[in-house]
């Protein structure tokens, strides 16, 4: 049996009171997934443990069945954008943000206003790799929007600090902070040096370049300053899936899927055109979702199984937009799921669906909260009736944890 599995990305949540104390999920329309839930099993997954906030690259690394400590979320972003990585390379994944300066340690947005189209990025990146003189060889590549990818070519450490990640909220959360040592190594203090050195040498060049003032003239935030974590020095050893297929085109899980030798399969993410990132949004996911089936039914024959990620909707969690939230659920589930249910039914697949972290919009960040796990077989069902936070915890599949997510699903 072919197997699929569908990660949504953030897609769970907590009770909203402008939606009757009820989840993103339970209010919103989904009759395709709702159909794989009532004819399929449900339970509910802690992707890291019950007191460990997720993040997507430690829970996916995970869910497909290794350990967290494999985590290398700056080694999967540069293999994501074509980077080739040796040992003792040094690989971060960043973010263009947006900083008051670097003496007040005040950031403003962390995404720069995340509006920064990848036209404007990598005109940035350009002038950072033309500019920024350090005692090593370096590439930085702007990626998608504001992320990025800086690697520092040479024998390096990994323990470091990052500089902001932001996802974990709290008092901090916007306030900047140098990369340090987390050692008495020279090495690893070399190497945060190295890193400040970069961040203090780009935020110099980036904040008075063209771009930003033009974007500042347009009163959009200046993307001044790159924010780095995931440090990576070390080739991450996790388990293969050769005979799978992955249709990604979002870095991270692209780097996930080849590292884990799986055949990936992209499209060209479009540029953003204006300044309505939601209009983008969607855009993306109606993209996605007809490719994703376009390239199931022409290459489903060649693989046993298909991973397939859909990022939007926890976008809409961070920002606390759960109107955005639940019509990009619906969107999926009636361009995705919709279509995808015909060819299940068609060929017999198994579908796997579940999220790599939870994101309630009133929290604007990933939580500790179960997230629901589906299996669908055509064959075994049990007494749950829809695809949400309530039914999950009637499924007879019950409690389990990422690291044994792939057998307690069928899918290892």
């Amino acid at each position: 049996m072919k197997k699929i599995l569908v990660i949504l990305d953030g897609m769970s949540g907590l009770p909203l009171k402008e939606f009757g104390g009820k989840t993103v999920l339970e209010r919103a329309e989904i009759p395709n997934l709702d159909f794989f839930a009532e004819n399929g099993k449900m339970g509910y997954m802690y992707p890291l443990g019950e007191k460990i906030i997720p993040s997507s690259d430690n829970a996916l690394v995970g869910i497909f069945g290794n350990d967290a400590g494999e985590c290398k979320r700056g080694y999967y972003e540069a293999l994501g954008v074509g980077f080739k990585i040796a040992r003792g390379d040094l690989a971060l994944r960043t973010n263009f943000a947006t900083v008051d300066n670097l003496k007040s340690k005040k950031i403003i947005d962390r995404r720069a206003g995340r509006n920064l189209s990848s036209k404007e990025a990598g005109e940035l990146a350009e002038a950072v790799n033309m500019e920024v003189k350090l005692p090593c060889k370096f590439e930085f590549k702007a990626s998608v929007q504001h992320r990025g990818v800086l690697v520092l070519r040479g024998g390096f450490s990994d323990n470091i600090s990052s500089v902001n990640s932001g996802w974990k909220g709290g008092r901090d959360a916007m306030m900047f902070k140098f990369s340090e040592p987390m050692d008495n190594d020279p090495v690893s203090k070399y190497t945060a040096n190295i890193v400040n050195d970069f961040i203090s040498q780009s935020h110099k060049i980036l904040d008075g370049h063209e771009v930003n003032v033009k974007r500042e003239d347009k009163g959009l935030l200046k993307a001044n300053v790159l924010l780095t974590r995931g440090a990576s020095a070390e080739i991450p050893k996790i388990k293969g899936y050769g005979s799978w297929m992955s249709i990604n085109a979002m870095p991270l899980e692209m780097g996930i899927a080849k590292a884990s030798r799986m055949k990936n399969f992209a499209y060209s993410i479009p540029d953003m055109r204006g300044r309505d990132i939601y209009k983008h949004f969607y855009k993306l996911l109606k993209k996605k979702s007809g490719f994703c089936v376009k390239t199931l039914k022409r290459s489903h024959r060649d693989f046993l199984g298909c991973y397939v990620h859909f990022k939007e909707m926890d976008n809409a969690g961070h920002d606390d937009r759960p109107l955005d939230k639940k019509k990009m659920i619906e969107l999926v589930d009636r361009r995705f799921f919709g279509k995808l249910r015909r060819m299940v039914r068609r060929y017999g697949w198994k579908v796997v669906v579940s999220c790599d972290h939870s994101t309630p919009c009133k929290l604007k960040g990933h939580s500790v909260d179960p997230v629901p796990v589906l299996v669908y077989d055509g064959e075994n069902n049990d007494e749950s009736k829809g695809f949400d936070e309530k039914e999950m915890m009637k499924g007879s599949l019950g409690k389990m944890y990422g690291k044994e997510f792939m057998k307690r699903t069928g899918l290892g």
